[in-house]
């Protein structure tokens, strides 16, 4: 069966674009190719569409959904733009690839799912752990029952103390209202512990702010202060039911850490990973065996430069799956609408100083 080439539009230009996305994106050549591209900075957007060949470029996203005929939208924006954007998109008739979160709160992923729906239009929500080598290998481990029955979890999703360095473009965003760690890190740990032991039922919190602004060293905003808008320090325990329990950390106040990203543990064993980066090995402790290091193997090998393999690709070429063959995304609207509401919860938990019930589930 020949499948027609699918046409692609990138929404969003920024650091995560040039960084992780358009590195990778020959990898999918004869399946797709990105017809337009669209950013805010005008010499950005013609920079990129100049190094990808990229017919067309725009600086208004409105203008490039009314003009495109691109089937799919890669939407790459900063997080408080994502509902404004997929929205659209979605109402063009645009299927969506949705960076992390989908959405910055549960009214608007609910509103971003019922529009997909009555359109009738995949939807696929980063971040794309559950296809990395690692975290389908902790997976199998644990469907195996090589560590027994899984009563405690953690995971940690920190973004290191600002300013960073190589940055490609302004940072601001990741430390403005509607952004902040646990909604830019914590999704990391909060889809892999959730994809592998199922949804959360109740969670509670404690939450801070630690820092007022930083200024930014390197790249094109170098000298600029951003404020920081956002609470930057997060503790939450999720309650999965049936005795679970799960502590979870998001925060940029942390300089680094040598701590795995999330570990399980079962009353046979521990699977620590990170699975984020998917050069990274699985460490895994039985009873009377010790602790084993594991190296999945990638399907690819890791492009020259960078350190942690094709690793978005995978999420591009699951839209174009589930595009192309009809199939349902496992990177669902209905996991990432559950993550969103977790946070959510949290954040209520810490103002209330209550337990919140999480009502979502997939």
């Amino acid at each position: 069966m020949i499948m027609t080439k699918l046409k692609l539009a990138l929404l969003g230009c920024g650091d995560v674009a040039q960084r992780d996305y358009l590195p990778e994106f020959h990898r999918l050549a004869g399946r797709a190719e990105i017809v337009a591209v669209c950013g805010r900075t005008p010499q950005r957007v013609r920079t990129v569409a100049d190094q990808y060949q990229i017919p067309h470029a725009y600086t208004d996203y409105r203008r490039m959904l009314a003009e495109s005929d691109a089937d799919a939208v890669i939407n790459l924006t900063p997080i408080q733009l994502h509902h404004e954007t997929t929205m659209a998109a979605l109402a063009a008739g645009k299927h969506v690839y949705s960076e992390k979160p989908v959405a910055g709160s549960v009214a608007e992923a609910q509103q971003i799912k019922a529009r997909a729906e009555q359109k009738g239009l995949k939807l696929v929500c980063a971040p794309c752990v559950l296809l990395f080598p690692q975290v389908r290998y902790a997976r199998k481990l644990i469907e195996d029952g090589e560590i027994g029955e899984i009563y405690s979890a953690r995971g940690y999703g920190h973004m290191g103390v600002p300013p960073w360095s190589g940055y490609l473009s302004d940072p601001s965003p990741f430390f403005a209202r509607g952004g902040g760690p646990a909604l830019d890190m914590g999704v990391y740990p909060l889809h892999t512990i959730t994809g592998l032991l199922g949804p959360a039922q109740r969670v509670t919190a404690l939450v801070t702010k630690v820092l007022d602004s930083f200024v930014v060293e390197g790249g094109p905003v170098a000298g600029k202060r951003v404020p920081v808008e956002a609470d930057d320090n997060w503790q939450m325990v999720l309650d999965f039911g049936g005795g679970r329990l799960v502590s979870l950390a998001a925060n940029n106040v942390v300089l680094g850490t040598k701590a795995p990203v999330v570990e399980f543990h079962g009353l046979a064993g521990t699977i620590a990973l990170d699975p984020i980066d998917v050069s990274s090995p699985v460490e895994v402790l039985r009873k009377q065996k010790g602790w084993e290091t594991i190296k999945p193997s990638f399907p690819v090998e890791q492009s020259e430069g960078r350190k942690a393999g094709p690793d978005h690709h995978l999420g591009i070429e699951h839209l174009v799956d589930c595009i192309q063959y009809d199939r349902e995304p496992l990177l669902s609207i209905d996991h990432a609408l559950h993550v969103v509401e977790i946070i959510e919860k949290a954040a209520q938990s810490a103002q209330t100083g209550c337990v919140a019930e999480i009502e979502s589930t997939f």
